[in-house]
């Protein structure tokens, strides 16, 4: 019988980042409050939420030490789905068991869900100039918590000039591709260059072992792989053709919510369940919205021609994400014993340096080229970051102070 870990059962030990850590015992609803709060602040897209959530858990809260963290982002790129939703999965496993990891999940995704399905049902959307200017102000706020992400990154796992040449090697890489893909070759040709450049300085002592038995990893390959295959053969009827067709979208993802986009438009538009009118509007508005880009799923679910409405939506939104967080389940017990090896150890630290990497590329593009249009912007940018990093203001009050200072720039 598959056993999956009570909740708060997940203990830390001496890392070599965050020093000791003493037994964290939680609730899923203490997950879920924070969690809610992220998902109606996080804006900026999942690089975005991958600089709110470090500084959340790791710089605020100490849930989980840096080198833990930068380890599971490198994972969590690897792996298929929506990167920053399945390291929220993973920060809430940690904490509550099962049931904080379900809590991460719907407090970061349902407001950005419900957000959308009021507009497929035509709720409305920001218009005039205090709307877009508020909204400009936002995605300058992404800026300022990619920035102090980097930052802090870089100091933790760019030590020395060898990690600092893999990371601006790495970085450069995705500039110059501009591809999903090339993220999964970034991470690879770190571990590659951890190994070879990285050995030494000792053996670190075990940190956070996430709380999944291999057994239940086994389980959740075998669903994951079952349902891929099985959910089609149900096709005929409505609810299953549904969640088939988010459900195979959201298996073959990799690199990003934007890389799902051509399989949603084959899933949604090409059948005649969504005009691709309807769809590149639904886009538009998720941009617009917090939490993660897969929710663009609920807004497509709500107006699915199989079964349009709230059933829609919510089969469309576990259909998506289901796929990465089962696959997530089935690499963390063994990727936790992996990484207790020495030569694992050294390609790790090559892939903390390319994380660090590539979020650096990932804060120049799309980040900074998608929000700093003119010097106003940059000056605001940057008083949001020192206010970030000097003042130690809350994410949420330069999330506030951001958008008023975009609401204020459209009269400059």
């Amino acid at each position: 019988m598959t056993r999956w870990p009570e909740p708060g059962a997940a203990c830390y030990e001496r890392g070599d980042q965050g020093g000791a850590m003493e037994e964290s015992k939680g609730s899923a609803l203490e997950v879920l409050r924070i969690f809610l709060r992220l998902g109606c602040s996080c804006f900026g897209g999942p690089v975005a939420h991958i600089g709110y959530f470090r500084t959340e858990f790791v710089s605020k809260r100490g849930w989980l030490a840096e080198r833990d963290y930068a380890e599971l982002v490198g994972l969590c790129q690897f792996l298929p789905g929506p990167a920053s939703s399945q390291v929220g999965f993973a920060i809430g496993l940690l904490r509550a068991g099962l049931p904080g990891a379900l809590a991460a999940w719907v407090g970061f995704t349902l407001p950005s869900a419900l957000l959308l399905v009021a507009f497929a049902y035509g709720a409305g959307h920001l218009n005039g100039g205090l709307g877009q200017g508020l909204l400009h102000g936002l995605k300058l706020v992404a800026v300022a918590i990619v920035a102090q992400a980097v930052w802090g990154m870089a100091k933790s796992f760019c030590p020395d000039l060898r990690r600092a040449g893999i990371a601006v090697a790495c970085g450069l890489l995705i500039l110059s591709a501009q591809s999903g893909a090339m993220q999964l070759v970034v991470i690879a040709l770190g571990a590659l260059a951890g190994l070879a450049l990285c050995q030494g300085g000792g053996v670190p002592e075990p940190v956070a072992q996430m709380p999944v038995s291999r057994r239940a990893g086994l389980v959740a390959l075998g669903l994951f792989f079952l349902l891929l295959f099985g959910l089609p053969m149900l096709a005929w009827m409505p609810s299953m053709a549904v969640m088939a067709a988010f459900y195979h979208a959201g298996a073959l993802v990799f690199g990003g919510g934007h890389v799902v986009l051509p399989l949603l438009r084959d899933a949604v538009v090409a059948p005649g369940w969504v005009g691709s009118g309807a769809f590149l509007a639904g886009y538009g508005a998720a941009q617009a919205v917090p939490g993660p880009l897969f929710s663009f799923a609920a807004y497509l679910g709500t107006l699915a021609a199989p079964l349009p409405g709230p059933g829609g939506a919510a089969l469309a939104l576990i259909g998506i994400f289901l796929p990465g967080m089962l696959i997530l389940l089935a690499a963390l017990p063994f990727w936790a014993a992996l990484r207790r090896r020495p030569g694992a150890q050294a390609a790790m630290r090559g892939v903390n340096a390319a994380v660090v990497g590539l979020l650096a590329a990932s804060l120049y593009n799309p980040v900074w080229t998608s929000a700093v249009l003119r010097p106003a912007d940059a000056a605001l940018a940057l008083v949001l970051f020192l206010l970030l990093l000097v003042a130690k203001l809350p994410p949420l009050a330069v999330v506030g102070l951001g958008a008023l200072g975009g609401m204020g720039l459209i009269f400059i």
